[in-house]
């Protein structure tokens, strides 16, 4: 029986066969007559062994199989075990009588170090069942359903499901309910890569392990990359693999893109402003003040400026929080402690959808949107936890709990609360549990959960900003700088992967970290108050919102030279009326003096200049002088 290998070791340049040598550590013994010979590899070191067999494997995904035969010919080494390669190319040919045979002699090979060939036989057989209901070969099917599939007693549930397939009508509607690709090379190719991954290294290779490291290197070059705010592309296309990613504190490009400039300062609110949020799209951005009004403006993506839009009023208690709803069509607001209201807008009309209030003694002061956009949560700190309807109907309630902030999970049914006893817990209606997750030694202000909806952003007391792990329930980092008191201050993750932290402060400034290093990166002045909350725009990265108990709103962008200028269309639009008013409706342009044509020629040239930046936008003249 073979033994297992480093992956190194052939006969006279040709691949070992499974019935004519075993090896161990890289030499063989045994030329099948009898007699034993001692071949080592060309290539000395482990490290190096491996680097070729990566190389072969690379070579061989992307369609080079000759020129890595002649790699591991030249070099001594082979690219599998014989009884793997055996085992692939039965598995890829649709043999299956003969795959069976091939993972016994694996398993024999490996012995006790993988506990996995329960789930390779699965797999193995589950292609099979599939491959057979396609063909229309139903007996068979039933054949591996009933006597290979479910004796293994493994994902009772999977058999079940793939026991329903038998009642698929044809071939189109059986991939789609089993989302599998048919039967054929590609759908083989897949499970050889799940395979691969059960079984050890020195008998098969991962799938793709060269293109895996070296996407581990590049994502391990970007996160060192305080300021790092582009794509990151998995499949390592548009990066050089030929140089390191180099950016530190002292590469001014990456630093300039962070949103670090004060780009506007909105003043339409005459109060303080206490929280602002960005819709999902980007596209709009909404501050609530304690002036009882909410101010929607449109986000420009070309300047990264905002413009006023509409003002909603009518909020008694001031605007104290703000949700939008997953399609960013609806708005809804809480007011302060003491406001028994929550408020439901439709931005795009204005018109106010929902006012909810069941009782003057409630304290609505937080709120969150399930995922699907049809029910909320919504809550205070005078005990009040209701899960509601569009139309405001309760149709659950939590007695009995303070809630501080709420946050709806993406299950669609798991709901985050911050209460008054300093810790976070996890509230299931469906299922009427809850369980804690996080504990902290001073109150939880506010949170917020990033676009994993794995790590949560406290604002603590006395503390400043804390990120969890919610899966691990552990503390992960406390970053640094930031004054919090017993204010209310409201952190956001930003950034293109939601690398970075930003946060208010009491101490009149926003406060820039990148997720993995506690001390800040940029911190941004020019408010005169403490900055109760920020926003982060999740489409369009470079941009940060924030504002201040100073009344004011201010935007923030990258360096100035990274901007596009706003042109003014109210002036393109004036000038061009005045020039086209000269044509009486018609192409042709009849100019009786010199006069006329000297101011006609002002305004156009104007005009023309202008519009060089818009190039959608042209005028044809033909000018007949007389």
């Amino acid at each position: 029986m073979l033994q297992p290998t480093n992956g190194c070791l052939q006969h006279n340049g040709s691949v070992d066969q499974p019935s004519s040598s075993s090896t161990v550590n890289g030499s063989a013994t045994g030329n099948g007559d009898g007699q034993e010979q001692s071949i080592s590899c060309n290539i000395k070191g482990r490290s190096s062994q491996e680097i070729v067999r990566l190389i072969g494997q690379h070579l061989k995904l992307i369609g080079l199989n000759q020129t890595a035969e002649v790699l591991m010919q030249e070099s001594g080494c082979r690219l599998e075990h014989p009884a793997a390669t055996q085992f692939r190319h039965h598995v890829m040919d649709g043999e299956w009588h003969k795959v069976n045979a091939d993972l016994n002699e694996l398993q024999a090979l490996v012995g006790n170090s993988c506990q996995y060939f329960s789930d390779m036989k699965f797999l193995i057989c589950e292609q099979k069942y599939l491959e057979y209901l396609e063909d229309g070969k139903v007996l068979d099917a039933l054949h591996v359903l009933r006597n290979e599939l479910t004796p293994l007693q493994h994902n009772i549930d999977k058999v079940h499901i793939l026991s329903s397939y038998m009642m698929c009508s044809g071939r189109d509607e059986l991939m789609k309910r089993a989302n599998w690709e048919g039967k054929g090379h590609k759908s083989r190719t897949l499970l050889m890569d799940m395979i691969q991954q059960f079984l050890p290294p020195h008998i098969m290779l991962p799938p793709k392990r060269l293109h895996m490291l070296l996407t581990q290197a590049v994502e391990l070059q970007r996160n060192q990359c305080l300021f790092h705010n582009t794509t990151f592309d998995d499949s390592i296309e548009t990066v050089s693999l030929l140089t390191d990613h180099k950016c530190s504190l002292n590469c001014s490009y990456c630093r300039e893109q962070i949103p670090c400039e004060t780009v506007q300062i909105l003043t339409e609110h005459c109060d303080e402003v206490w929280f602002c949020r960005f819709s999902p799209n980007g596209k709009k951005l909404a501050t609530g003040s304690k002036d009882a009004s909410i101010i929607i403006y449109d986000v420009d993506p070309e300047t990264l400026t905002v413009e006023q839009s509409i003002t909603l009023d009518g909020h008694s208690y001031g605007v104290s929080y703000l949700s939008w709803s997953p399609d960013g069509e609806l708005l809804m607001a809480c007011g302060p402690e003491d406001c028994p209201d929550l408020w439901v807008w439709n931005v795009s009309t204005g018109v106010l959808r929902l006012k909810l209030s069941h009782s003057s003694d409630d304290s609505l002061t937080a709120c969150s949107w399930h995922k699907d956009g049809q029910k909320f949560v919504c809550g205070g700190i005078r005990g009040q936890f209701y899960q509601c309807d569009l139309d405001g109907a309760v149709l659950d309630s939590w007695e009995g709990v303070r809630v501080n902030c709420l946050w709806c999970r993406s299950d669609g049914k798991t709901v985050l609360a911050a209460d008054t006893r300093q810790r976070i817990r996890s509230y299931n209606f469906d299922e009427l549990s809850d369980q804690n997750l996080i504990q902290e030694d001073h109150p939880i202000m506010s949170f917020t959960v990033n676009k994993t909806d794995r790590l949560a952003l406290l604002n603590v007391v006395s503390q400043g900003v804390h990120l969890w792990d919610l899966q691990d329930k552990c503390l992960v980092r406390k970053f640094q700088g930031v004054t919090q008191g017993h204010f209310s201050i409201h952190s956001c993750f930003g950034g293109v992967n939601h690398d970075f932290i930003a946060s208010g402060s009491e101490d009149n400034k926003v406060y820039l970290w990148h997720i993995k290093h506690e001390l800040p990166i940029a911190t941004l002045t020019g408010h005169t108050r403490a900055v109760t909350c920020v926003s982060w725009n999740p489409v369009y990265h470079q941009m940060l919102a924030s504002v201040s108990d100073d009344c004011t709103v201010r935007i923030w962008g990258p360096a100035a030279k990274y901007r596009k200028q706003k042109s003014n269309k109210s002036e393109v639009k004036v000038l061009a009326n005045a020039c086209l008013s000269y044509s009486n409706k018609t192409s042709c342009y009849s100019i009786h003096n010199i006069s006329s044509l000297v101011q006609f020629m002002i305004y156009y040239a104007t005009f023309r200049y202008i519009l060089k930046d818009h190039d959608k936008n042209r005028i044809y003249c033909n000018i007949n002088y007389k």
